[in-house]
């Protein structure tokens, strides 16, 4: 996954609060091979009507853009990482939102997909602007002339700038952890000996 620090894209507005993982990706997609890609099957079943057609009201029936503005409790639910793998794969770069289901924001930033906290009123004061600048270095969120720093975690941020999920975040380490490997090595009875 490659990292990023800068991006400016379009926003696509959807004010629904405890947007589950099972409305981001019905389960009975999930048999699709990932290299298909999951991005025509976000929120597949919210964005139609009971005959299936799509509802031409519905913000991402509207547009294309990599920024969603969403209500509380984005990504709540189970912990299925294809939740996280539709949107990325429909152009998504970041979620603003007052709050996300833990375990989908720690999916989300595995995957190179921003989840940026800001209150509902922050998200309000931003406007009604068409595009915005995220900035992964400032923790900053420009809409127009209006900013707001979202919350985010440092090690998140460094994941995110530099492409790295959990593994690739401990192997910046492994200069370190050869050293320690090689003096408990050395110490008698630390390891058991082969044999």
């Amino acid at each position: 996954m490659a990292g990023w620090q800068r991006h400016e894209g379009q926003i696509i507005r959807l004010p629904l609060e405890n947007v589950d993982t099972d409305q981001l990706i019905p389960a009975r997609f999930m048999s699709v091979p990932r290299s298909q890609g999951y991005g025509p099957y976000l929120m597949h079943d919210l964005r139609r009507d009971a005959a299936g057609d799509l509802l031409p009201d519905f913000a991402l029936n509207r547009a294309r853009g990599s920024v969603l503005f969403a209500g509380r409790n984005f990504g709540s639910g189970s912990s299925r990482e294809a939740a996280v793998y539709a949107l990325v794969d429909a152009g998504f770069v970041a979620v603003v939102a007052p709050s996300f289901g833990d375990i989908f924001a720690s999916n989300a930033v595995n995957n190179g997909l921003l989840p940026a906290r800001l209150s509902a009123d922050q998200i309000a004061d931003l406007g009604a602007g068409e595009t915005a600048q995220v900035d992964l270095a400032t923790k900053t969120l420009t809409v127009g002339a209006v900013s707001a720093r979202y919350d985010l975690d440092d090690t998140w941020r460094e994941k995110l700038i530099n492409g790295w999920d959990d593994i690739d975040l401990t192997l910046q380490h492994r200069e370190r952890i050869a050293q320690y490997r090689a003096n408990r090595a050395a110490t008698p009875g630390a390891w058991p000996r082969a044999g």
